[in-house]
Formats: structure tokens, C-alpha cells, sequence
């Protein structure tokens, strides 16, 4: 195992990280998202980035709430849809959408999709989250934040 020698990017930037964590605050507690909803999504958008310091997080966060055989099966939701609600799957369709929205550019059937699924504000407070988790990921997987688990 090799020690992270990178920068501990909230300590170097603590404005930034206190501007990043106050949008963290908000989904938390200023949405009616449920806080499964959210940490799937967190789960989701970080699998997508190859964020190792937010998979193991938000894995064990989602683990309070959804069993075990649930969670290691959010990268493959889509082939196993009885497992997930219908706004779950508009939930996680649109993770991906907005996460790889260079490729997707947000397809407009993704975005009915999820429309029909949500109110109006919960629709932003999704893609709010999302990219939120996002940014994370830009900042956890660069700087390699650590992980819990041992060999």
C-alpha cells in the first residue's frame, strides 16, 4: 500500500470545502428527498466518477437503510428494475444523464422520464445533488482521499 502524499484539499481550501459542505447541508436537510434516495444517488454518481473515498461512504450510509443485496446491485439497477422503485430508476437514469452529460447531453426521454417521477423543486434538488456529489468526486478521487477498509 502506498501512503497518499497528495493535498488534503479541504484543510489547503477550507472556503471552498465550507461552500461545498454547505450545499452538502442543504440536500440533507433542506430537501423532501428521502436520505436513502440521496445516498443512492451519492453511491451512484460516485461509481460513475471512480471516487474510492465515496463508494466506500456512501456504500456504508446505504447500507443502514437497504439491504446488502440491494446495494451491490445499484451499478447494474437498470437489469434488475423490480428491485428499485419507478422514481428510483427515473433517480438513477438521471444520475447517470447528468454525470456523463457531455455524452448524454441530458436526453430529453431521461429528462420526461424523471419529470413525470418528481415535483418540480425535487427534480432540482435531484440534480442538485447529483451535482454536488459530482464536484466531491472531482476533489476526492484527484487527491485520493482515503478509505476505511483494510486488506
Amino acid at each position: 500500500m502506498t501512503e497518499n502524499k497528495r493535498l488534503i484539499w479541504n484543510e489547503v481550501a477550507p472556503q471552498g470545502a465550507k461552500a461545498l459542505y454547505g450545499i452538502h447541508h442543504y440536500i440533507t436537510t433542506g430537501t423532501d428527498l428521502p436520505d436513502e434516495l440521496i445516498h443512492l444517488i451519492f453511491l451512484r454518481v460516485s461509481q460513475i466518477n471512480g471516487c474510492a473515498h465515496c463508494i466506500e461512504l456512501h456504500t456504508r450510509d446505504l447500507l443502514k437503510t437497504m439491504p446488502i443485496e440491494k446495494v451491490v446491485l445499484v451499478p447494474v439497477w437498470a437489469e434488475v428494475p423490480h428491485l428499485f422503485s419507478e422514481q428510483y430508476r427515473a433517480a438513477l437514469a438521471w444520475a447517470e444523464e447528468v454525470t456523463l452529460v457531455s455524452e448524454t447531453h441530458a436526453s430529453d426521454e431521461a429528462y420526461a422520464a424523471t419529470s413525470a417521477a418528481f415535483a418540480p423543486k425535487d427534480l432540482v434538488d435531484l440534480t442538485i445533488t447529483i451535482a454536488a456529489m459530482t464536484a466531491f468526486n472531482r476533489l476526492g478521487a484527484p487527491f485520493r482521499l482515503p478509505v476505511q477498509a483494510k486488506a
